[in-house]
């Protein structure tokens, strides 16, 4: 590339992913950097969006999908001084309107994007509306419009791109040149260009050209040039740029032809389109439409929709999560440490080479966010590649946050000594390798007190119950100040019918600090009453399992039952079939009626015919039918003070329904947990479906990116896989009275597919290719935990104003979903709208950022004075959340940390027609203002500089005020200097 663009400087490439540029950059000399950067400065390179990877956009989550663009837009800066202007999303399989507010935000003008169901880019191309500004849904002044350009057909390759008729367009890929390696389809090879025909050959890609033309409202048209696997070779940048360049000679020198073709980058295209229709970039172009919503789901022809992908490789979407809980608990955690030990003057003992791990870690989370990657649909050897890195990284980020809870709880701070080779805790859990499930750390107790150190990663102080497991049933928890603590003690099971020998756990109700850390000690205690005995009730459906128990938790064998089992505590009731351990039914505490919520397990197919499902299409035989597991479960019933369980055993699937008996966020919801094994079976995907008597007709709501709700309705004329969506963190139906959430911890497929109904798809494994690039079936299946949360709320009809809809109200009205009347969302300008709960964002991050329970490590007999660690000295308002707290790289030397740290905030929308009392905050809404001068106890905030979300340009001058306001949904970023 390097070489053939300082050949003649018409020549023109774009470049967007990061990850892959700076492994060829950290290769390259100083002089070659030195030409990339000339190239790049006089617009003959240009580099695109400019994140880690071009993110997948069903199943990434918010904070990865920024977190990779900041990696990018900062190592841009930082390497080649530039800041990205025009995004490309050609590859992704469907679009979110998540993605065009980051880019926004980041500054960027344009954005192009491509896999659209075929049916809406006939409809957009009929009317011209292949190129709109996206505003986001809850916007009411426009400041979220980004020009967005789509293209019209089937893909991004040349046959594609150049007009209608792929037939012709192959002519014009000069890589498919006669007595090359690739050909085209159409049986008409490509000819160099001549003078004896270019006249010829130039009028019949006019002719493209010109017809692709009448599809957009401007005289400006693009045209890309590449594909996969391109411009690796020095002859093919020949091939393109000589034999384009003839016939662009061509074309320009024949006035009467009336047009002026040349090489450009994106932002070439988006600049001569700016200037034809005379606006300045960023503004709306006259008589352009305005567009809200998703493109999902894709299909790229016939009925072949692109819902597989939503749970294809479940385990790797949940490690995912789970590193991606990690990253944030380290950053803050790090940051805090590190500011804390800078302003003791003690950052000289502080393992600063933590942060080269932090920056790794950033990087593999970024690498795992790209469309081949959380998608799926990567060869079995990439997976496991990308497997190992995550693992990696996960182990580095215990790492660190152990480092950093070491210092920040120690006493006497002048004691911290940092030693690699002992670390002062342990971890939580270990993972022998990249795709097994973790296995909890057991703490041995001795007569000596054992030491915990739990982080809460949540901005919020939270009333849990803490699990440790220890190697006696003798045991108290007392707090840091000897006070005992309310404790339960459980076997650990290791199968259905057994204990594991000598492990019990022992569950604590702790009172955490908002992103702080709590000691508890452990006791060995030979008194009766120390921790509260949960008693259980096995139903063996056959009476001749054998049973390996242990006495100190007893254990009532009982022939499988017919009568429902009932779990209740002082929010809610739940019933259970006795029979197969599901669950049948929720009641509210003081309602008389309780609600239907049957779950069952199903089973899907794939076709007979020649197109099957695989690692991209789901294309089932039919409507899915009932699992049908060759014998009756064992169920297991635990019931005790704190917590209380029903367990079921099937064949390929364990699930574990608990109600904590707490009070406040985590009594309020059912803890669902799914372990998933179907290696043994062919062609099969395993659905979890919901059945409740809520009326929700033909509506329901999935998020997009954990970000924003987005309506959906079930398209009875399109086919059972068209009405899958992607369930990052929830989906959600409702009527006038209820609404039912199904919030989960892993991005998973799911659907409503008859009114009253939510079923999610938990794995599926598919033994063919689906002919979209992948070559391989899905055959590597895990072991795999599915983690889920159901929240059943009242609405109510008064329209209690609520900060956030009180400023929108006056825009609403009725929405104009034809013939739905009870699920329907509110809508704004016409736009369906709708949004959680406050007590749903706080139940789905209860969800997705447990807290980590880090025992002192076994070896430190005596253990210096430890103080838990309260880092913010005022409660946040309930609305905002600390989406990540990240230490900057130091100019010199990037492995370093420098003095500066980025504070991304967000203000999540919510919706308070849910009823809202004993929910057990202690938080409240403040209208969007936050002091942020006085939130770090301890700390003093140096500067607060608003900047754009990635960094890239200051927003206003650096206030002396530290006080913000955040419109709701908005996400803000501020470089702050903490210390």
């Amino acid at each position: 590339m390097v070489l053939k663009m300082q050949e003649d400087p018409r020549r023109r490439f774009i470049w967007s992913e990061i990850s892959f540029f700076s492994k060829w950059w950290d290769n390259i000399s100083a002089q070659k950097r030195a030409v990339v950067r000339r190239l790049v400065g006089n617009g003959q390179l240009e580099m695109v969006t400019g994140g880690w990877v071009m993110p997948d956009e069903a199943n990434s989550h918010y904070f990865a999908m920024i977190d990779q663009l900041i990696e990018g837009h900062q190592w841009l800066e930082k390497n080649i001084g530039v800041t990205p202007r025009s995004g490309w999303a050609v590859d992704p399989f469907g679009h979110s309107s998540t993605m065009p507010y980051l880019l926004k935000r980041s500054n960027l003008t344009g954005m192009l994007i491509q896999r659209v169901h075929y049916a809406i880019k006939k409809h957009f191309a009929a009317t011209q509306n292949l190129e709109f500004m996206w505003r986001q849904t809850w916007d009411t002044d426009s400041s979220t419009d980004i020009f967005c350009h789509m293209m019209p057909f089937y893909s991004y390759d040349v046959p594609h791109t150049c007009g209608p008729d792929p037939k012709i367009c192959c002519q014009f890929d000069f890589k498919r040149l006669p007595g090359g390696r690739i050909n085209c389809p159409w049986k008409v090879p490509p000819r160099a260009i001549t003078d004896a025909n270019v006249a010829e050959r130039a009028q019949l890609l006019l002719d493209q050209y010109r017809k692709k033309s009448r599809l957009y409202r401007s005289k400006v048209l693009l045209v890309p040039l590449g594909d996969d696997f391109r411009y690796d070779k020095p002859q093919e940048w020949d091939a393109q740029f000589l034999n384009y360049q003839r016939i662009f000679d061509f074309l320009n020198s024949q006035p009467n032809l009336h047009v002026q073709a040349q090489f450009g980058t994106l932002s070439d295209y988006f600049d001569a389109l700016y200037k034809k229709v005379g606006i300045v970039p960023g503004m709306k172009p006259p008589g352009f439409p305005v567009l809200s919503g998703d493109f999902f789901s894709y299909a790229d022809r016939e009925d072949h929709y692109w819902t597989g992908y939503y749970t294809s490789r479940p385990f790797y979407k949940s490690l995912d999560r789970v590193l991606e809980a990690h990253l944030r608990g380290a950053e803050i955690l790090f940051s805090l440490a590190l500011a804390h030990a800078r302003r003791a003057g003690a950052d000289g003992t502080y393992p600063l080479s933590d942060y080269a791990l932090l920056s790794n870690a950033r990087r593999n989370l970024g690498l795992f966010q790209h469309h081949d990657a959380i998608t799926g649909t990567a060869k079995e050897a990439v997976a496991i590649d990308y497997g190992v890195r995550l693992l990696h990284s996960l182990m580095n980020l215990k790492h660190i946050i152990i480092n950093a809870a070491h210092y920040l709880v120690l006493g006497d701070k002048d004691t911290y000594h940092h030693d690699p080779a002992a670390p002062f805790l342990s971890t939580d859990d270990t993972r022998p390798s990249q795709d097994s499930l973790p296995e909890r750390t057991v703490v041995k107790v001795d007569i000596s007190p054992r030491f915990l150190v739990v982080f809460n990663p949540l901005e919020q102080e939270r009333l849990s119950v803490v699990q440790v497991l220890v190697n006696s049933p003798h045991v108290r928890v007392l707090s840091e100040e000897g006070q005992p603590l309310p404790a339960q003690l459980s076997a650990h099971w290791g199968s259905d019918t057994d204990t594991v020998p000598d492990v019990y756990q022992v569950s604590v109700l702790a009172r955490l600090p908002a992103l702080g850390l709590r000691v508890l000690q452990l006791h060995k205690s030979f008194e009766g009453h120390a921790t509260l005995q949960s008693s259980v009730r096995l139903y063996l459906p056959g009476l001749n399992l054998p049973m390996r128990r242990q006495e100190p938790v007893p254990v009532h064998v009982l022939p499988a039952g017919t009568e429902d089992i009932c779990l209740e505590n002082q929010h809610l009731r739940a019933c259970f079939s006795g029979r197969s351990g599901l669950l049948q039914s929720i009641r509210r505490a003081g309602e008389e009626r309780e609600q239907r919520v049957s779950s069952e397990f199903l089973v899907y197919g794939t076709r007979a015919s020649k197109d099957k499902s695989g690692a991209y299409l789901f294309l089932p035989d039919g409507e899915a039918k009932p699992y049908a597991p060759s014998d009756l479960p064992v169920v297991r019933v635990t019931e005790g003070p704190l917590f209380s369980e029903v367990t079921s055993y099937y064949q390929h699937v364990q699930t574990v329904v608990r109600l904590y008996n707490v009070p406040g966020v985590e009594g309020l919801s059912l803890d669902v947990s799914c372990l998933v094994d179907i290696r043994d079976q062919i062609n099969t995907e395993l659905a979890l479906r919901f059945s409740t008597d809520i009326e929700s007709e033909d509506t329901f709501f999935t998020d997009l990116n954990g970000f924003q709700i987005q309506p959906r309705r079930y398209q009875r004329k399109l086919p059972l896989q068209a009405n899958f969506y992607p369930m990052p963190t929830m989906a959600y139906i409702q009527d006038m009275q209820s609404r039912l959430t199904l919030h989960t911890a892993q991005a998973l497929g799911v659907s409503s597919l008859g009114s009253g109904q939510l079923e999610v798809i938990l794995d599926r494994r598919l033994i063919q290719d689906d002919n979209r690039g992948l070559g391989q079936g899905l055959k590597d299946n895990k072991q795999t935990r599915n983690r889920f949360r159901i929240l059943l709320e009242r609405r109510t009809t008064t329209s209690q104003s609520c900060s956030f809809f009180s400023t929108l109200a006056s825009m609403f009205k009725a929405l104009g979903f034809p013939g739905t009347r009870t699920g329907s969302p509110e809508a704004q300008d016409g736009r369906p709208i709708s949004f959680p709960s406050l007590l749903s964002h706080i139940t789905s991050m209860y969800l997705n950022a447990e807290a980590l329970v880090m025992p002192v490590a076994q070896d430190k007999l005596a253990p210096p004075a430890l103080r838990s660690f309260t880092p913010l000295s005022t409660t946040l308002p309930c609305d905002f959340h600390i989406l990540n707290l990240r230490m900057l790289q130091a100019e010199q030397d990037e492995s370093l940390p420098s003095a500066e740290a980025a504070l991304i905030l967000h203000r999540k929308g919510f919706d308070c027609s849910l009823e809202a009392k004993n929910l057990g905050f202690n938080c409240t809404t403040s209208q969007g203002k936050l002091a942020l001068g006085s939130l770090f106890q301890g700390l003093e905030l140096g500067s607060v500089q608003p900047t754009s979300l990635t960094l890239m340009y200051p927003l206003g001058t650096a206030s002396n005020s530290t006080n913000i306001h955040l419109d709701p949904m908005e996400i803000a970023t501020f470089r702050i200097r903490l210390g």
